[in-house]
């Protein structure tokens, strides 16, 4: 006789699969790489400074 199996445990076991294929697809399709995360970083704040660096200094007392 076969055992008896939960049909809602392979139900969900398969949607956690699709749910996680799909998680990996999106995060090599939009994903950014540490090196790329930290570049990105940097000349936001290269940026800032320059920026900064530009400002008129006034003499308001």
């Amino acid at each position: 006789m076969a055992e008896v199996v939960n049909l809602n445990r392979f139900r969900k076991a398969k949607a956690r699969a699709e749910a996680r294929d799909s998680a990996d697809a999106n995060a090599v399709k939009f994903g950014r790489s540490k090196a790329q995360k930290a570049r990105e970083a940097a000349d936001a704040e290269r940026a800032r400074a320059e920026l900064d660096g530009k400002k008129r200094e006034t003499d308001q007392d």
